[in-house]
């Protein structure tokens, strides 16, 4: 059985909530289907990140006027700048996306939150983070983090190779690309994870993370507390962000 922390090693953080009217500064693509925007705003000054998971609740104006809000995690906070980093995936279908393809610098937007932060501490001997396209600012985030003394193994699925972006991390770093669900599922089936005092973390569609987290427990014999699995999104659904923990 694989080392388990115990539960008051993970701390639950809370903020006031908050909505913060930004404006876009700066437009990047990343790969071929992520985009980077760079937003800032006086309302940063006291906007608070403290965990590489946390989530916000982006919210535009839709072409029908509709006002439409997305979860999303916070890439990069430069809190002297006040500017604030996140990564947009960007999928023909999703009307963020869709905001995000055509976006130029001086629109403006609103952002909601983090209402908390849930804090992995960095002292584990090792972090398993796997995910698919949905998760990789957030792991890529969490890699940048990491002290050189602990282990990443990270497993992400990327359908189209042009995403799969170089990794930045002090730790010990093994990658692990997959193109689909079906074989992402089957590499952390076979994966081994290392001895010593390790901790999970693992975001994307819904269906595939209850069966991460069932492999997880029933498979690689974790406790819950050894673990964080989130579903990012659901098939057929909009707007979902879940932790799955039953």
């Amino acid at each position: 059985m694989t080392g388990t922390p115990p539960a008051s090693r993970v701390q639950r953080v809370r903020h006031e909530t908050k909505l913060r009217e930004v404006r876009v500064v700066r437009v990047n693509d990343v790969t071929p289907h992520f985009r980077s925007i760079t937003f800032a705003g006086d309302a940063l000054a006291d906007f608070d990140s403290a965990s590489f998971d946390d989530h916000i609740k982006f919210i535009f104006g839709g072409d029908d006027g509709e006002v439409v809000k997305r979860d999303y995690t916070p890439r990069i906070f430069d809190r002297e700048a006040r500017e604030l980093t996140i990564e947009f995936a960007l999928h023909a279908e999703g009307r963020a996306a869709q905001w995000a393809s055509r976006v130029l610098p001086g629109q403006s937007a609103r952002i909601g939150g983090p209402k908390s932060s849930f804090i992995v501490p960095l002292d584990y001997d090792w972090h398993f983070l796997a995910g698919d396209e949905t998760a990789l600012p957030a792991i890529a985030r969490r890699l940048e983090e990491l002290p050189p003394t602990t282990r990443a193994i990270v497993l992400m699925q990327a359908s189209d190779p042009a995403d799969r972006r170089a990794l930045h991390t002090a730790a010990e770093l093994s990658v692990h690309w997959v193109p689909d669900a079906e074989q992402f599922l089957g590499a952390a089936r076979a994966l081994q994870l290392p001895v010593g005092d390790g901790y999970v973390w693992c975001a994307g569609e819904a269906s595939v993370m209850v069966k991460m987290r069932k492999f997880m427990l029933e498979e690689k014999q974790l406790r819950p507390e050894a673990m964080r699995i989130s579903s990012y999104w659901k098939l057929g659904a909009a707007a979902h962000h879940a932790v799955i923990d039953g």
